[in-house]
């Protein structure tokens, strides 16, 4: 199956570019609510599973006893911009557990944001493994072996007992089977198992609607959930569109970026989850089009100037001029349209 073009970028008068994507729209029950495109293809869902790789440590027994702050948890959720704050708390969270960031198996890299980046360099600080986008996520995960008893060196292997934790606790949220999914290396080196795009949309609605969920499980789900809609900045950081968006007023959405074009959200009060994928990884195009989305299902004020810049994005050249926008193509409103007209009748 092709999946639609739903992103379209123009340049004066023409479409210049054009984004293939799909989108799954699910209930907790795992009942499709609007699917476009093919949803059942197996998706590598990156970062967009961080907030259920969180889920893995505070729904563990013993948890309670390491008291997570929610801008703690916020941070564990993380694909961090490597700001002076996300730094810090990244510290604090490793020495609350007696670790450094020499156990951060994550890699180097340095801040995506560029002011933080450039303070690295004033000062002679190189790229470390503190500022990887995903050190939060790690920190959280070597937390885990500790109160797995479990060795911390080697904690991203897939057969180490936190990769099987993540590995449970994905499956009862996503209602798939995980151990015989395709599994490749994310970019922090932790396991990412490939999953139906419809799967990560039921995985997002039980996020924030987690009845039915074993006890520990659900607790955990509201306490990850709530860490990320009332710490935004922690989630992501400075100009980010998790960030942006969580943050905007008439928002209410819980919403997690992924690499190569993945997205999530989960709809808190309408039992709701969403997932899209766009078939060249981009990222502009997934911003617009779970901005849309999010608009669509009643969780976004398309009002609101920051979902007005995501709905249809400016582009401007070095001058400052409009030359052109990021924007829904047809389909995406037809799709869009034909879902409402369904769920009124």
């Amino acid at each position: 199956m092709t999946n639609p073009v739903l992103v379209e970028v123009t340049r004066g008068p023409l479409v210049e570019s054009r984004h293939r994507a799909a989108a799954a729209v699910s209930l907790a029950s795992g009942e499709t609510v609007l699917a476009i495109g093919d949803v059942g293809a197996a998706v590598y869902p990156r970062s967009a599973i961080k907030p259920m790789q969180a889920m893995a440590l505070i729904a563990a027994e013993g948890s309670e006893s390491l008291r997570l702050g929610g801008d703690q948890v916020a941070l564990i959720c993380a694909s961090h911009s490597g700001e002076p704050e996300h730094l810090a708390g990244v510290r604090t969270l490793l020495s609350r557990f007696g670790l450094s960031e020499a156990d951060l198996e994550c890699g180097p890299q340095w801040p995506a944001n560029r002011e933080a980046a450039n303070a690295l360099v004033r000062a002679g600080v190189g790229a470390s493994a503190l500022a990887n986008n995903c050190s939060g996520k790690h920190a959280g995960m070597l937390a885990l072996a500790k109160l797995l008893g479990a060795a911390t060196r080697g904690y991203v292997d897939p057969s180490h007992p936190v990769q099987r934790r993540v590995a449970a606790l994905l499956e009862a949220m996503l209602g798939h089977a995980v151990d015989t999914a395709p599994c490749g290396v994310d970019g922090c080196s932790v396991p990412t198992w490939a999953v139906p795009l419809g799967a990560l949309a039921r995985g997002f609605a039980r996020l924030v609607s987690p009845a039915g969920l074993a006890p520990r499980i659900a607790r955990a789900a509201g306490i990850v959930a709530g860490a990320m809609a009332g710490a935004p900045f922690m989630v992501a950081g400075t100009g980010r569109f998790c960030t942006e968006i969580m943050a905007a007023p008439g928002t209410r959405a819980v919403v997690k970026t992924g690499a190569e074009g993945v997205m999530c959200a989960g709809l808190p009060g309408r039992g709701l989850g969403i997932a899209v994928k766009c078939d060249d990884g981009a990222g502009r195009a997934a911003e617009t089009l779970m901005a849309h989305l999010l608009v669509a299902f009643g969780a976004a004020d398309a009002e609101a100037a920051v979902l007005r810049h995501y709905l249809t994005r400016p582009l401007r050249n070095a001058a400052g001029r409009h030359i052109g926008d990021v924007r829904a193509s047809v389909a995406l409103s037809d799709a869009l349209a034909a879902g409402r007209a369904s769920m009124i009748a």
